[in-house]
């Protein structure tokens, strides 16, 4: 095994199923559900509902997620499009006649509709093999009785006290005794218990129809939100074709906009040309090359992606090679570009599940609140925490993402899955906001072309470019820093790590599951 850095945990490995998620509670609750005969797909939204108790800083039920799957491990890839929508009366005149120029980052005028409930609703319905009923009570066990605050939640927790506390309904819940729990300590949400229990009992209409949805409209229209009940009843996710690209004799499959996964696909189309395995993965090459095609991937994010209209051609055109050669071409392998925008990137919260089970079942799910605690607002009657989503909204009319009624926003959380063969190879993801093109593309080279086996990909250190320099993590060596200060580069120590994620790489010959989960949370990979 090549040492690419200090040695870490070695990764999961097991012959029968297997779950990789970010928090203990959840990877365990997944195994159980496959275990009393669930498949991957029952497992993946238990641990998403758990970590909707558990992670309440990163994901919950008033948020929304994206899923890719491959039933029995073929192609094609199902995509589902799980992300809500703007109000009805959410316009761009509405939110200038407020005196605003852009949409508040929190507030009730920065929540749109949540779609992960009737999302986990129809993948239920259509490829679940238990019950909402069974599915659900290991969440509704964890919100009702007890759980313990494991320490990345408590850190991320702590540093959104004071966005909790402006809310009543926030600080009732999530600032017992006046301060956010710690480490260790024990933490119930009774609210939350009641709602996912109407859930299980009656489906979708539990959450958008009858008391919830009044109560969540009425806590909203209160703050001077613009939603309605109609709002969330006409809530319904979709299936959608995924996009993809190749990249060393695997596909690489990524949701479609309105989401951001496109990015990472072009970042992998101008990295196709260099010959990043003669380099040094932690060398400042290496690490230039990644930075300069993603500060190029970004502005065409920034510039062309958002709910895109039936027909348009935009991806064609983004994915194209010809593209990608151009841009190839814009980088100098020593040198920084001087005449690129700023990406305007930051860093969010969401929690990223990879399940594999015995039928080969993969579904690569992705689940979030945006922000932590999103919004900052809790409907304390349902303990719902709703989310900010709405934030990534322009108020710019002729803007692929400009704001409009029953809109979705371009979104960040991006589910990914490599095929080859026409077979699932593996699930992934990396959390983290605008930072996840960045992750998912570090985690693929880490392997496809540096070798590295699925902790040590998951594990190596990491760069972000953000607020105009490049943020290294701790592990990135100091040559590597001298290296790209030398390119130009302004660099700093980063404050916090990059990022989060999962996968499971699926090796059909030996018949094995090997699993990875990022030491940056709190998770891990188990399998039987």
């Amino acid at each position: 095994m090549r040492n690419f850095q200090l040695p870490g945990r070695s990764p999961a490995r097991a012959t029968g199923a297997m779950a990789a998620t970010s928090h203990p509670l959840a990877t365990l609750a997944a195994l159980e559900i496959m275990r009393a005969g669930g498949n991957a797909i029952d497992a993946a939204i238990c641990a998403s509902a758990v970590q909707a108790v558990v992670e309440p800083q990163s994901t919950g039920i008033g948020g929304d997620c994206f899923v890719l799957m491959c039933l029995k491990g073929q192609e094609p890839v199902i995509a589902l499009n799980g992300s809500g929508r703007a109000p009805a009366a959410a316009t761009i005149d509405a939110y200038r006649k407020m005196g605003l120029d852009k949409v508040p980052s929190y507030g009730p005028l920065a929540v749109t509709v949540p779609g992960a409930v009737d999302a986990w609703c129809r993948l239920s319905a259509d490829h679940g093999r238990l019950g909402l009923d069974k599915v659900l009570a290991p969440a509704i066990h964890y919100a009702e009785t007890v759980y313990v605050v494991q320490d990345r939640v408590a850190f991320d927790w702590a540093n959104a006290s004071e966005l909790l506390a402006q809310d009543t309904g926030s600080a009732a819940i999530f600032l017992p005794g006046g301060r956010a729990p710690r480490a260790g300590d024990l933490h119930r949400q009774p609210a939350l218990a009641r709602t996912l229990r109407r859930i299980a009992e009656q489906g979708r209409a539990g959450f958008y129809e009858g008391p919830v949805a009044k109560s969540i409209v009425g806590r909203l229209r209160a703050l001077g939100g613009l939603h309605d009940l109609a709002d969330f009843a006409a809530t319904s996710a979709d299936y959608v074709t995924p996009v993809s690209a190749d990249y060393h004799g695997y596909r690489i499959h990524q949701m479609p906009p309105n989401n951001q996964g496109l990015t990472a696909l072009l970042m992998l189309n101008i990295l196709s040309g260099f010959s990043l395995s003669d380099l040094d993965p932690l060398g400042p090459e290496r690490l230039h090359l990644e930075i300069e095609a993603a500060r190029l991937a970004y502005r065409d994010r920034n510039d062309c992606l958002g709910d895109l209209p039936p027909g348009d051609d935009t991806v064609t055109a983004l994915l194209s090679g010809t593209r990608a050669a151009r841009m190839r071409l814009a980088i100098d392998p020593d040198r920084a570009m001087t005449d690129l925008p700023d990406p305007d990137l930051a860093k969010t919260d969401t929690v990223y599940i990879s399940i594999v089970d015995e039928e080969r079942n993969a579904v690569s799910f992705i689940n979030s609140t945006y922000h932590a605690f999103g919004s900052g607002i809790t409907c304390a009657d349902t303990g719902v925490v709703l989310q900010n989503r709405g934030a990534s909204f322009r108020l710019d009319p002729d803007h692929p993402n400009a704001l409009a009624p029953g809109k979705r926003p371009m979104h960040t959380i991006m589910p990914g899955m490599v095929t080859k063969d026409g077979r699932a190879v593996m699930p992934f993801g990396v959390m983290g906001g605008d930072y996840q093109p960045f992750g998912h593309v570090h985690l693929l080279t880490n392997l496809l072309d540096h070798g590295m086996d699925l902790q040590e990909a998951m594990d190596c250190p990491r760069v972000f470019y953000q607020d105009g320099e490049v943020q290294a993590e701790h592990g990135i060596p100091t040559a590597s820093i001298a290296g790209l200060q030398a390119r130009g580069h302004r660099v700093s120590l980063a404050d916090e790590p990059h990022g989060g994620g999962q996968a499971i790489w699926i090796d059909w010959d030996s018949g094995t599951l090997t699993g990875g989960s990022d030491p940056r949370k709190d998770g891990l990979a188990l399998g039987y």
